[in-house]
């Protein structure tokens, strides 16, 4: 079994699997300008769309309406992506409509300070594909309505040609601004998960290495006002050493385990939780144990094989100093501090800048972004 090499032409900074059941083999790459869709088979990674959005991409998200052309003649692709001038984009094409990249968020609506993650959050219901959390250096998380009753103008960020349609108008400009419900937090924030059997929960982490569940639905009216930020937090808690671990800022990575929604994990600075929320003895995680001793960036879970999850690191030392490395941990062994698998992609100065698992069936495989190739590769053997 072969890794798969796909050459982007220039560096890859972020990188989304699609984990729909109609599209497990579509993978999302954001470069320096652009975002591409490749789908994923055994052999090879086929380009299927380009969108050139005009300056660095900083996070993508899947749709939940995305189909696989794989899956469907009428196969349709969606997803979200923010961009290193604070600007947010939908990104759609289908057979019989070509790229198409609708900005929102610009100007006053918007963020002012770099998105550095991005989920749909409407859970298992018909607004499954309306809403889109982020999350922002500049301490906000906004929920965006994709499709509002009302148009607030905004500023346009980006053009593209494919904005015009034949006729020369804006198929962009079209459909209404999206609208956002925005909450506060104390510190600058560094990812956001949600899980899709939950309408209204967000797990949110921030630079300090806290971490909170949020009901973003919630009247924060009914908050005390002497809250730091005025909203309900549904469980807040922190990693281990994570105030701790150093002075100065460095970001946290959180995920939910799909396969479980009390099952959360997180790694900050060097040390990996994990908690089991319908066990949670005063925010204590359930596991807790070594990363990186130079610092993790990433943490993923795998939806194929839910007791495995893989940490990277953007260290160039990563890996005892061997260079693009991730490591890849059995949440079954990590409670006998079995040490992880480490896969080691490139030799130094190259790091992983990202990395994502793929939710085909079979072998888990993850594909991550070293310098300016999208690997993809087996984390076993048959």
């Amino acid at each position: 079994m072969l890794d798969l090499r796909h050459h982007h032409g220039a560096l890859i900074h972020v990188v989304r699997a699609c984990d729909n059941a109609d599209a497990p083999d579509l993978v999302a790459i954001g470069g320096e300008n652009s975002v591409s869709v490749l789908l994923i088979t055994n052999t090879s990674a086929d380009l299927v769309a380009s969108f050139h959005i005009g300056s660095r991409i900083t996070a993508l998200a899947w749709s939940p309406r995305a189909v696989s052309p794989s899956s469907s003649d009428q196969w349709h692709i969606e997803l979200t992506a923010a961009s290193s001038d604070f600007g947010l984009h939908l990104l759609t094409k289908s057979p019989d409509v070509e790229e198409d990249i609708f900005p929102f968020g610009g100007g006053l609506s918007g963020h002012h300070g770099p998105v550095n993650d991005m989920t749909f959050c409407g859970g298992p219901t018909d607004d499954t594909a309306r809403y889109v959390a982020t999350v922002s250096d500049d301490k906000m998380l906004m929920v965006w309505d994709l499709r509002p009753n009302v148009d607030i103008p905004s500023a346009p960020l980006s053009r593209s040609p494919t904005d015009l349609d034949h006729s020369g108008g804006n198929t962009s400009n079209s459909r209404s601004q999206p609208t956002a419900y925005v909450i506060s937090f104390p510190h600058a924030l560094t990812s956001v998960s949600a899980h899709a059997s939950t309408t209204k929960d967000l797990l949110v982490a921030d630079v300090r290495g806290s971490l909170s569940l949020i009901d973003w639905r919630s009247d924060p009216s009914h908050a005390p006002t002497t809250n730091a930020w005025h909203h309900p937090h549904v469980i807040e808690f922190s990693a281990p050493r994570a105030i701790a671990g150093g002075a100065g800022a460095f970001p946290a990575s959180a995920a939910w385990q799909q396969a479980n929604p009390d099952i959360i994990g997180a790694v900050h600075r060097s040390r990996f939780s994990l908690w089991d929320l319908s066990k949670l003895q005063g925010g204590k995680p359930t596991l807790s144990g070594a990363s990186f001793p130079e610092g993790a960036h990433r943490f993923r879970w795998c939806p194929t094989y839910p007791e495995y999850f893989a940490i990277s690191t953007r260290s160039t030392a990563g890996g005892g100093g061997r260079g693009a490395t991730i490591h890849v941990h059995s949440a079954l062994h990590a409670r006998a501090h079995v040490e992880p698998t480490a896969f080691t992609l490139a030799s130094r100065p190259l790091c992983v800048r990202d990395f994502d698992f793929i939710s085909l069936k079979g072998i888990p495989r993850i594909a991550a972004a070293v310098g300016h190739e999208l690997i993809v590769f087996y984390i076993g053997v048959e």
